[in-house]
């Protein structure tokens, strides 16, 4: 079992970085961390609705993956 939570926990690890970056991709309402990092720079060039849409959907996904895996570590190491 410590096997198992030793790899949900790397996998929720790159998880995290990965939801990180994917949620500073999102397009910038103005004033935040996008604008820092060039967001403003690029809102310009203009983003296609479809590229938007598709960013939503894996942000979203890989969050409810992420929350599935710590409530799964959770639980395994209640009954460990």
């Amino acid at each position: 079992m410590a096997v198992l939570i030793i790899v949900l926990k790397t996998i929720v690890a790159v998880l995290s970085i990965l939801l990180s970056l994917l949620i500073l991709l999102h397009k910038g309402k103005g004033g935040g961390l996008s604008d820092m990092f060039g967001g403003g720079l690029t809102a310009n060039a203009g983003t296609s609705g479809v590229a938007e849409k598709n960013l939503n959907r894996w942000t979203v996904g890989i969050a409810l993956l992420w929350v599935m895996l710590i409530i799964a570590i959770s639980l395994i190491g209640k009954l460990v």
